[in-house]
């Protein structure tokens, strides 16, 4: 098949599936693995030029409706009657059914199977480790300082905080992504802070962000040195790459607890 991917998480979830020699296209902010960076580049996922993606006259178009404003690519590839699928997951079982998806569509059903076997596997193991801690920190994430957006209760990162031994502080509000304010953020007060702004690499952020906020000493976070930048691709991407975020998650907040099954998803063969 000739493939084209017009967002990265999509892209990474074809990788994973062993499909990287059809990618025929992909948006410019795919960047993983190494081996597709000399494919030809499309536009950024909420700019695709569509024209170049009908040029290539693609088996089948990978879309997303990960981030608002991608609803005109489907709109567009819907007009050119291009053959897509869409992928919006939430959880990580989600996950697991584009996986399927994707496997059943492109003829690499079994590989698909054997990957979510493994990764529901991972799962089992970390919600029966993360049962037996007695204590629990309180967590959050910024997508975006300003406005601030953070996830919320129906999101893969709350599940995540959850499967590392965490609360994330938003996780009673039932959405996938929260609008909210610093003075929020202040009232909650989490044990850890943790910058992962969507597109933005961890270079651009700077801890001295967040201390220039209004009464930002007040924050226990900043007090105890719990502010802390994460990798935007392993966090903020709806892939299988999402697994080793939950490693290194765990690797913050509870080593040695999670020691072995840390070591399980860097040993194991995700992609």
């Amino acid at each position: 098949m000739k493939i084209v991917s017009i967002c990265p998480s999509n892209t990474e979830l074809a990788v994973c599936l062993g499909l990287t020699d059809q990618l025929a296209g992909l948006d410019d902010f795919s960047d993983w693995p190494d081996e597709i960076k000399h494919l030809p580049r499309l536009g950024p996922d909420l700019a695709i030029r569509m024209d170049d993606v009908e040029r290539y006259e693609p088996d089948l178009v990978l879309a997303s409706l990960s981030v608002p404003g991608m609803e005109k690519n489907i709109e567009e590839l819907e007009r050119r009657n291009l053959p897509y699928m869409i992928f919006d997951p939430q959880s990580f079982e989600d996950l697991n059914d584009d996986l399927i998806r994707l496997g059943k569509r492109t003829g690499c059903l079994e590989r698909a199977q054997d990957k979510t076997k493994l990764l529901r596997e991972i799962l089992m193991q970390f919600e029966r480790k993360s049962s037996e801690l007695s204590s629990k920190p309180s967590v959050y994430f910024e997508w975006w300082p300003k406005p601030i957006f953070t996830p919320g209760g129906t999101n893969w990162l709350t599940e995540m905080s959850r499967l590392a031994g965490a609360e994330n502080i938003f996780s009673q509000t039932e959405v996938p992504s929260i609008q909210t304010d610093w003075e929020e953020i202040l009232t909650k007060d989490p044990d850890y802070f943790f910058m992962v702004w969507v597109g933005v690499k961890e270079s651009k952020m700077k801890i001295d962000h967040v201390q220039k906020r209004t009464r930002s000493s007040e924050l226990s976070a900043l007090k105890n040195g719990r502010v802390l930048m994460l990798q935007e691709a392993l966090f903020c991407r709806p892939s299988p790459r999402l697994y080793e975020g939950l490693a290194s998650l765990a690797s913050i907040l509870h080593p040695e607890h999670f020691k072995d099954e840390i070591s399980l998803i860097r040993n194991s063969s995700i992609y």
